[in-house]
């Protein structure tokens, strides 16, 4: 069973079947439906047009839902409308589900959460590490917008923001996670920024553009991580890095600075530098302190500790990294990184350890394992 197919199918099925006038829930538990039936049926008998049948399956499990509720004339009504089988128009419509899901009766962080699991194919695990809340919490709070828009109609898609969000979260997951979304987060992102003239979505762009070039460096053949200052900078893709500077300049000279365009910013500095030791981290730390002030985000504030620390010193990283709530995801592991650029090579070992213990994933945990062990060789 192609996976891959099936997710890169799924937001035309149900744009298809939203704008056949099914609601958004409704439409989105039938292409649930749909596709668990594609895994049980394909493996044997595979169509010769994977989207028809989705598109097929999906309506005439929505009619059957439809059929149990009260509204017996439009029930039939429906019915009436059903389409024949057969091959369906490609259309794209993913981007313009993700400005219905944005809906203004959703709060912004309820309508990222559901876009990321109705649209954008990550897992409510995925979402909840996103934004650093027990997945319990993540998976009532989708059914919670699931439910708000059971009935509503779509005629006032969301705002640019909340999209934006959604799309850095996507390509976020792709870029460092379990599924492969980034490249399809730069598509979108690309769609969006051809239909509007805004700032904050070539900033966007930008960054992507700046992390995807140098994607084919971060890890080693055996899948280990390669830290940014390990990276063979020879091979990031040159190409990229002069577009997405190209867009950030443009996008900067309109003087309307948002955190997309100072995270851009950042990662452009990263890439003007021909080694690691030649980067400008005084530059990078005062961006960090804009993007302080723009988000006030705590894990803005982590990267910050780690900017300063380069910037004027090991000991001044751990002072504004003791400010902080040291339950964030990879506070133990830039502790761990100030302490032994500080010279404290113990203390630095068994923070690695620790923050081993609590990584997202597998190549992050080993990589943080070999941090340990090879400081606890250096003290032997």
């Amino acid at each position: 069973m192609d996976e891959a197919l099936l997710r890169s199918l799924t937001p035309g099925v149900l744009g298809i079947l939203v704008r056949r006038g099914a609601g958004f829930a409704a439409a989105e538990d039938a292409v649930q439906d749909a596709l668990v039936e594609a895994v049980r049926v394909w493996p044997a008998d595979p169509p010769r047009d994977p989207k028809g049948w989705l598109v097929t399956v999906a309506w005439r499990r929505f009619l059957d839902a439809t059929r149990s509720d009260a509204a017996r004339r439009r029930r039939e009504d429906l019915v009436d409308e059903e389409p024949a089988p057969g091959p369906v128009p490609e259309a794209d419509d993913t981007l313009r589900l993700y400005f219905l899901c944005a809906h203004p009766s959703l709060t912004p962080s309820s309508a990222v959460a559901l876009t990321l699991r109705a649209v954008g194919g990550l897992t409510t695990r995925q979402i909840a590490r996103a934004y650093l809340v027990p997945e319990a919490t993540m998976a009532q709070r989708i059914s919670r917008a699931k439910r708000t828009l059971s009935g509503v109609r779509f005629d006032q898609p969301g705002d640019v923001a909340t999209v934006l969000r959604v799309l850095y979260l996507v390509f976020n997951e792709g870029y460092s996670g379990d599924v492969d979304l980034a490249a399809e987060a730069i598509r979108l992102t690309r769609q969006l920024a051809a239909a509007i003239d805004h700032p904050e979505v070539a900033g966007l762009l930008a960054l992507m553009l700046l992390h995807h070039a140098r994607r084919a460096t971060r890890t080693a053949p055996d899948g280990s991580l390669v830290p940014l200052a390990e990276q063979d900078r020879g091979r990031w893709d040159t190409g990229s890095i002069a577009e997405g500077v190209s867009i950030l300049q443009a996008a900067l000279a309109r003087d309307r600075l948002g955190e997309f365009q100072a995270q851009a910013a950042i990662a452009a500095l990263h890439a003007d530098a021909p080694t690691a030791g030649e980067t400008d981290w005084v530059q990078i730390a005062e961006w960090y302190d804009e993007l302080v002030r723009l988000t006030d985000s705590p894990v803005v504030r982590l990267n910050r500790a780690v900017a300063v620390g380069e910037a004027d010193g090991p000991r001044a990283g751990l002072a504004a990294l003791a400010a902080l709530d040291q339950s964030l995801p990879r506070h133990t592991a830039v502790a761990a990184y100030l302490h032994e650029r500080d010279g404290d090579l113990a203390t630095a070992a068994r923070l690695y350890t620790e923050a081993a213990a609590k990584a997202a994933n597998l190549a992050e945990r080993n990589h943080l394992t070999r941090q340990a062990a090879r400081l606890n060789t250096r003290r032997a």
